[in-house]
């Protein structure tokens, strides 16, 4: 068999809340995806913020060691761009190509992470071309980013009518949050017909077999509590792998698989697909003997991060199947309100108080019966042995990954953007660091 081509297709701010979870959100060509391949129904990204997050997928490391601490259009960047995924393929006798959103450098330097083309213009157009030309250039690599769902939302049409939608957990059920859901819902509409036309590009030049497809996004949807958290609600993220050339590899068609995923396992899990030896640096393990059903599960535990959004708010969590554990530093102990995207739900919880609410310095849930990490379990002596069995978790990983935040404060780079802390909007109080 030959090697597989690869589209890497992602969205911005979509968490898992697109029809293959169970959400009454119509996107008929991601579910007819997962229906072709294998869903990944507890994947979590390793930064719920964008940069970060994205960077973590495509370096195989944890945010912190790839050096993506923020946000790329503010500044920030891989300490090593070689160990972006297109390169390894590259030396495998890969061809790689960008179209729309990458958010691991900044768009205006389109040579930074090492694309072998950038696809300008028409989104369908470009692609179609590409695949033309692919046919006799050897396998490839393409990458297609989109903006949706990131806010702000396009105007609910007749199919996403606000009276009859829910809003997503954690947050009650009012006119403005239906409203604010029935937005997200025609944003995820816009991104399901957009993926749809790249998979019927797949098909139109008959390479849609050979593809492996790995659809993801990069973290929660773009609500408070949600983005820019370590709740599941900031991490758990859609992943749908899809290859029917591979089926005796693992990837029958209708697949679902329940063990702990990160995003820094995908790059080890494509070295294995490929039969090309794993960079060193890797962080991730494959999930192939998942998908072989040698095993349930790879990962014991899991681990996700914030340092800077819009601004500084550095946290960790460590999670298993059962329990989460989120330890937050600095001195903030209220929400940052301007590392959340200005929403009516947002505006809501406001008009109630949110900004006064305190934050722990530690967090313990107990997953299986308390789902939305709303009952912290911290301070319950019962429960001391776990707490204590979390916190070596996370610490034995920061220390095997030389987390910055061991030593302390973590410095933006020199002429990154910052916004403050104390800010409502993540525009409010945004400094250059020296």
């Amino acid at each position: 068999m030959s090697k597989p081509n690869i589209l890497y297709i992602h969205s911005h701010d979509s968490g898992r809340y697109v029809q293959p979870y169970g959400h009454a959100i119509p996107t008929p060509n991601i579910q007819r995806l997962a229906e072709g391949g294998v869903l990944f129904r507890q994947a979590f990204c390793a930064a719920p913020t964008c940069s970060p997050s994205r960077a973590a997928l495509v370096t195989g490391q944890s945010a912190h060691s790839s050096g993506m601490i923020g946000l790329a259009h503010r500044g920030f960047g891989l300490s090593d761009y070689s160990h972006h995924i297109l390169h390894t393929l590259r030396d495998a006798g890969y061809h790689s190509a960008l179209s729309g959103v990458q958010h691991v450098g900044l768009n205006s330097d389109k040579t930074l992470v090492g694309y072998d083309e950038i696809l300008e213009g028409n989104r369908e157009q470009e692609i179609d071309a590409f695949l033309a030309r692919s046919k006799e250039s050897g396998p490839f690599l393409l990458t297609v980013g989109y903006n949706q769902t990131h806010r702000a939302y396009p105007e609910p049409g007749p199919a996403e009518d606000e009276r009859y939608t829910l809003p997503p957990a954690p947050l009650p059920d009012t006119p403005e949050t239906r409203r604010d859901m029935a937005a997200y819902k025609a944003s995820a509409r816009e991104l399901d017909e957009q993926m749809g036309r790249v998979f019927e590009l797949l098909e139109k030049h008959g390479v849609a077999d050979n593809t492996l497809v790995i659809c993801t996004t990069d973290h929660g949807i773009a609500f408070p509590r949600m983005k820019c958290n370590l709740q599941d609600s900031g991490i758990g993220v859609m992943l749908a792998m899809r290859w029917p050339d591979g089926a005796d590899q693992g990837f029958e068609p209708g697949k679902v698989v329940d063990g702990l995923v990160s995003h820094i396992d995908i790059f080890p899990t494509v070295c294995e697909v490929l039969g090309i030896d794993a960079p060193q640096w890797l962080e991730g393990r494959s999930v192939m003997p998942v998908l072989r059903g040698d095993v349930r599960e790879v990962n014991e535990e899991i681990f996700a991060e914030v340092t800077y959004h819009a601004a500084y708010e550095p946290q960790r969590c460590a999670r298993t199947s059962r329990w989460k554990y989120i330890r937050r530093w600095g001195g903030q102990d209220t929400p940052v309100l301007s590392n959340c995207d200005n929403s009516p739900s947002k505006t809501l919880w406001m008009n109630h108080g949110w900004q006064a609410r305190r934050l722990p310095r530690e967090g313990l849930y107990d997953l299986m019966f308390d789902p939305n990490e709303t009952n912290n379990l911290a301070e319950s002596p019962d429960h001391a042995t776990v707490l204590d069995d979390m916190r070596g978790r996370l610490g034995r990983w920061m220390d095997r990954t030389d987390d910055p935040l061991v030593s302390g404060s973590v410095d933006a780079p020199s002429g990154s953007w910052i916004s403050s802390a104390d800010g409502i909007s993540p525009d409010d109080g945004v400094l250059r660091t020296p």
